[in-house]
């Protein structure tokens, strides 16, 4: 579904501030894969998710979504193919619009019609009938503006919208790092209970160690541009928190120090 092969990616090239952001990367992820990204501040998760998205070009290398050569589209080309969550719940959704624009917006990605010609009575039972999967009673709501929902409900709407399109391609951008434990707890159970029920492709970057271990099938370790760890289920399975932090110092020679990983 998503074919990455050899990119690599350089920020200010020849100058004083040259920095090798990715550094020749291979990765494959299946169709219903759910793959889980940690590593410390700037080893590349985020640029790598970027370089998926279009949100900047790589240097050398090509990327496939589900058989279709991305490498030169832009990023509001790839929106056809990818859903994307940030990690600012402000991000994902336009807040002076809205439950029921946001949605229909979302709706019709890579489509050419204007959202108000879309609000029909069918299409809004739809949305409402997504929206209950959300538990949060944002179906009775759907005139509510946006920027009157909490930072939990914004979340959970920008992951509805990212996702009840059916995506090739789900992007988790460390999703649940800027709320409180009791609503980042409630968007990992959605996210758990969204990419299950849609069979979602899904690539997810987070600091918090258990949960990547918790989620998805496959774990990705990154450092300095590189994958330097890759976990299948099984062997996730048996691991824990700790147990990373021990296998990253064996690989590297270093201790896995980050203010913003969380080992619970």
């Amino acid at each position: 579904m998503l074919r990455i092969e050899d990119i690599s990616k350089t920020f200010n090239p020849d100058t004083i501030n040259e920095k090798k952001a990715i550094r020749g990367i291979n990765l494959h992820l299946y169709k219903g894969d759910f793959v889980t990204v940690i590593g410390s501040n700037g080893a590349g998760k985020s640029t790598l998710m970027n370089l998926i998205a279009g949100g900047h070009p790589v240097d050398a290398g090509t990327i496939s979504i589900d058989g279709n050569d991305v490498t030169k589209l832009s990023e509001n080309e790839r929106a056809t193919f990818i859903g994307r969550v940030f990690q600012d719940p402000m991000a994902g959704t336009a807040p002076t619009m809205s439950i029921e624009e946001n949605l229909s917006m979302a709706y019709q990605r890579g489509k050419k019609r204007g959202f108000r010609l879309a609000l029909n009575r069918q299409l809004r039972e739809f949305f409402q009938s997504s929206l209950e999967v959300l538990e949060l009673n944002l179906e009775n709501r759907l005139q509510s503006k946006v920027g009157l929902l909490s930072g939990g409900e914004r979340q959970a709407l920008s992951l509805l919208m990212a996702t009840f399109t059916n995506p090739k391609l789900l992007l988790l951008d460390e999703h649940t790092a800027a709320l409180d434990p009791k609503r980042a707890e409630l968007i990992t159970r959605l996210t758990e209970k969204i990419v299950k029920q849609n069979h979602l492709t899904t690539l997810m970057i987070t600091h918090n160690m258990d949960q990547a271990l918790r989620l998805g099938n496959r774990l990705l370790m990154m450092h300095q541009g590189e994958i330097v760890l890759e976990l299948s289920e099984i062997e996730k399975a048996k691991m824990k928190s700790r147990d990373l932090i021990e296998a990253f110092a064996r690989l590297k020679g270093e201790d896995f120090v980050d203010d913003r990983v969380a080992l619970g």
